[in-house]
């Protein structure tokens, strides 16, 4: 069950204020535990990439975009992703510009992840869009995730974990319902405990995003 439950983690650290040994202690514990990814800030891609380098399992590199607030225009999405994928990113999590969401402007809200979907696919990398459930009512809910799936996204995250609330098992099944089978799930914000991990992996979360890693893989 270990090394199962930590194939399913994002060993994750975004602070502002982290420093190089606390993200060269991220990939430690990554290693040691075989996580799926570390997830850390563009500023840290290349240094994360350097400390995983040798490792004899492959740690997926995650890093951010447009994060935390999401409203960055396409053009410096896109450059901040081109540069991280240069960089070594594998996986990118990119923040859905909610103001535009909120406005309903969906056309352009797809434009832009269709972009950043296709330029992620065409360096072999992942893209998570994080759509901020706590700001989303059912039919948002369900507008978001339509949204990704044409956009052709390979997962929906719940959160940014800056928010007020994080995941929540009802948001992740009801999110589980509304998307095709072909895109995952990443729950994030909050989850601090195995059974809370266990719980999200049952109700359909396919990625965990956590702070909390090496205290879940340690807890009975």
């Amino acid at each position: 069950m270990t090394t199962t439950l930590a194939s399913y983690l994002d060993h994750t650290l975004l602070s502002p204020i982290a420093s190089e040994t606390d993200i060269r202690k991220l990939c430690e514990e990554a290693w040691i535990h075989q996580f799926k990814a570390v997830c850390v800030a563009p500023t840290y891609v290349g240094y994360a990439k350097d400390m995983l380098e040798f490792c004899p399992i492959r740690i997926e590199i995650a890093t951010v975009i447009g994060f935390p607030l999401g409203y960055s225009t396409t053009s410096a999405k896109v450059a901040e992703a081109e540069s991280t994928l240069r960089q070594g990113a594998t996986e990118l999590d990119v923040v859905m510009n909610l103001a535009r969401f909120k406005s309903m402007a969906y056309l352009s809200v797809r434009e832009e992840i269709r972009q950043l979907t296709e330029l992620a696919h065409a360096h072999q990398a992942l893209l998570k869009l994080i759509i901020e459930t706590a700001y989303l009512d059912d039919f948002e809910l369900h507008t978001a995730c339509e949204i990704g799936a044409e956009a052709g996204v390979d997962f929906v995250k719940t959160s940014t974990g800056f928010t007020p609330e994080g995941a929540t098992l009802d948001t992740v099944r009801l999110m589980r319902s509304l998307l095709p089978a072909t895109i995952q799930i990443k729950a994030s914000g909050g989850i601090r405990t195995r059974q809370q991990t266990e719980a999200f992996m049952e109700a359909g979360a396919t990625r965990i995003g956590t702070s909390a890693g090496v205290a879940i893989m340690t807890q009975a």
